[in-house]
């Protein structure tokens, strides 16, 4: 559109909007490197705030965008999905927020492209969408078409999905090597806030298979080759950290299955000591009942060893059932 490629000469904020809702503009020529000569440019990158109502309304003005392609970017919901259209690839994937968001988590990143233009769109500053501006910022990377920048986004964000499951996995290793040395006592609520962390990012990685699959089955004979190679890599990138979502996944059932096993042994061991203890006291508590009843003819009250004689009795039959409940312990 005029209006946004007018702005390419001016600085534009890559974390706060200007009046269009615009963040930033970048032309990249067929070599893959940025230009800020428009005449040269061989594809353009345009990123949106996407709450924002000056870039919604550049977006449903875009004459470009086929009409699917353009409700779709606008809907109101952030469902995880991926689909074509007029030789247009367009979704909405999951991201992780930028590290300076007030709190760490994954929102979503909306796209649509072809051959000479992609159109951007979130709510928050995003770390992979951050990483790859600054690669095109700094020469270090060439993005020659929109899919190879829509991988890269892709990529990254799928990077930080795995070495968000790293730390899970040091937190999980962390928390076993505890559990063998039997230092469990405070790692219950450490391992429940890393399933819950790993049941988010699982979930994540679940809704970004299940859009690629669907490109490939429903698609399959209309995209072009260089999205079709694009799709299948990041597919199969999705699927290898799926399995290791479940694998961890797996390992934290396991250590709370652990963890309750070791509760129970030391609850069964308290009842024991309590039963014990209980069969123990149990003739004495009988004995001094018998003997505190303020009745006549109870025996020993006038002998002068009397108190010394039902305590050993006492004594005596407070051990024997002592070794009798301890051996019959030892054989359950």
């Amino acid at each position: 559109m005029d209006i946004a490629l007018a702005l390419e000469g001016t600085d534009l904020s890559p974390y706060l909007p200007d009046e269009h809702g615009l963040f930033f503009i970048y032309h990249f020529t067929t070599e893959g490197l940025r230009t800020k000569d428009p005449a040269q440019a061989c594809w353009t990158w345009r990123s949106y705030q996407i709450t924002d109502l000056h870039a919604r309304q550049e977006i449903a003005a875009e004459k470009a965008l086929p009409r699917p392609v353009r409700d779709a970017f606008l809907a109101p919901s952030h469902g995880c999905h991926i689909d074509f259209e007029d030789g247009w690839l367009y979704g909405d994937l999951p991201d992780l927020k930028h590290d300076f968001s007030e709190a760490r988590g994954l929102v979503h990143f909306r796209f649509a492209f072809n051959d000479t233009m992609l159109i951007g769109a979130r709510k928050q500053p995003l770390e992979s969408v951050d990483a790859v501006r600054k690669a095109v910022e700094n020469g270090s990377r060439k993005f020659r078409s929109p899919a190879d920048l829509i991988e890269a986004v892709t990529g990254q964000s799928l990077d930080g999905m795995s070495a968000e499951l790293g730390k899970l996995g040091d937190t999980l290793d962390g928390i076993e090597d505890r559990v063998v040395r039997d230092a469990w006592h405070n790692e219950r609520q450490a391992l429940v806030e890393a399933r819950r962390q790993l049941v988010v990012i699982h979930r994540q990685m679940a809704t970004i298979t299940n859009p690629f699959r669907h490109l490939d089955h429903s698609h399959r004979n209309e995209l072009p080759d260089p999205i079709k190679d694009m799709a299948a890599r990041l597919s199969q990138r999705a699927h290898t950290l799926y399995h290791d979502g479940e694998q961890l996944q797996a390992r934290t059932r396991l250590l709370q299955d652990e963890l309750m096993a070791k509760l129970t042994m030391q609850s069964n061991q308290l009842l024991y000591v309590l039963s014990v203890m209980t069969a123990v006291l149990l003739p004495m508590t009988i004995i001094s009942g018998l003997f505190g009843m303020n009745v006549g003819g109870l025996p020993l009250v006038d002998t002068p060893m009397g108190f010394w004689v039902v305590t050993a009795v006492s004594l005596v039959i407070a051990t024997a059932t002592y070794l009798f409940v301890r051996r019959l312990g030892r054989g359950l």
